[in-house]
């Protein structure tokens, strides 16, 4: 025998089910968005062209060797925001590139902007997996 479930449950159950259908596609705006914000040398192909043709967060998936050989040069804002970006395409060489941009937790991402921030917050927010 089954027990009906709560209205409030089933609400709750309709609101997640239409966030995570639309969440892909979120999170793809978001992370073109990041990809502009940090510059678009460090994604897909590294070019301007490459990030306007982007259909997929796969046609933009972050230069691994590029950004590791960059982060000496970065200003500490643009480690941390390119960094935790990265973490959401390979959470062990994001962690790791945190670790060296000197990110200890959370509250280090309130150096960032706004529009940082938001990024990051709609990456958290709409993340279904890489």
């Amino acid at each position: 025998m089954s027990l009906p479930l709560a209205p409030d449950a089933t609400d709750y159950i309709s609101l997640e089910d239409a966030h995570f259908i639309q969440a892909p596609e979120a999170f793809f705006r978001a992370w073109k968005r990041g990809a502009q914000i940090a510059g678009t040398e460090w994604f897909g192909d590294g070019t301007h062209e490459g990030w306007l043709r982007a259909h997929s967060k796969w046609d933009l998936k972050p230069r691994l060797l590029v950004v590791n050989d960059a982060l000496g040069v970065l200003s500490g804002g643009e480690k941390i925001f390119l960094s935790a970006m990265v973490s959401f395409y390979n959470a062990r060489e994001g962690g790791a590139m945190l670790k060296r941009s000197g990110f200890l937790g959370f509250a280090d991402l309130g150096g960032l902007d706004l529009e940082r921030r938001k990024v990051i917050t709609d990456l958290a927010l709409n993340y279904s997996g890489w």
